[in-house]
């Protein structure tokens, strides 16, 4: 059974810096997408970042370009989101996701591409 777990949440103010992390057990098979979402309260879900295991391609959302870096380990199965210049608008609950063994169509971008997902880090960023 695949299972994704977060790690490195918690509280932080404006300016500082925090990295999460997300480690994926129980495949067979190395992701070919993995993806940090957030969702803060009464908001929608929403992709932070992502990236193609293959390519190495990334895709950040705008409000966080330059200031947020995804990352995978060398094995492929560990995704981090290293996020410098938090703003109390990046508060919200991360969540990992991956996209593992078959089925996947190759794009990953949205929430929708990612079929496996974490129980989520709390971020809070105070002003």
């Amino acid at each position: 059974q695949v299972q994704l777990v977060e790690s490195g949440g918690g509280s932080v103010q404006a300016g500082g810096s925090l990295r999460l992390s997300c480690i994926v057990s129980g495949a067979t098979s190395s992701p070919h997408c993995m993806g940090w979402f957030r969702q803060a309260p009464g908001k929608g879900r929403e992709a932070v970042a992502t990236i193609t295991s293959g390519s190495g391609r990334t895709i950040y959302h705008d409000s966080v370009k330059g200031r947020f870096t995804i990352s995978q380990g060398s094995a492929k199965n560990t995704v981090t989101l290293q996020m410098n210049t938090l703003k109390p608008e990046d508060t919200a609950m991360y969540y990992c996701a991956a996209a593992v063994g078959g089925g996947w169509y190759g794009r990953c971008r949205t929430e929708t591409d990612l079929r496996y997902w974490g129980q989520g880090t709390q971020v809070t960023v105070s002003s």
